[in-house]
């Protein structure tokens, strides 16, 4: 069953921000991309890169260490060496608080 869990608040992630946080055994980057919040394992499917630390373009997020790139709205790998995606995670605003559903 799954559950929302608060992981940060709104002034915290403003646009063009990401961060990532430990959530239930697992961590979880959040990316505010032009006011629309996404959520993915943080973790780079090739080499363990942290994907919050990459570069975003559009809902497309580049590890920083080897060039993988993903989907941030499926978590889909769109380009080498990654060719595994990362899990994606509903993002909701309540108030001012962020939580993911897991």
């Amino acid at each position: 069953m799954s559950k929302l869990i608060k992981v940060s608040e709104t002034k915290d992630l403003g646009p063009g921000k990401a961060a990532a946080f430990d959530v239930e055994g697992r961590r979880i980057a959040v990316f505010n991309v032009g006011g629309t919040l996404y959520a993915v394992e943080d973790t780079c499917t090739h080499d363990g890169g942290p994907l919050c630390e990459g570069e975003v373009e559009g809902t497309v997020v580049t590890c920083p260490w080897h060039g993988a790139t993903f989907d941030l709205k499926s978590g889909e790998a769109l380009g080498p060496p990654a060719f595994s995606g990362v899990k994606s995670f509903k993002v909701v605003v309540e108030g001012n608080d962020v939580k993911v559903e897991v």
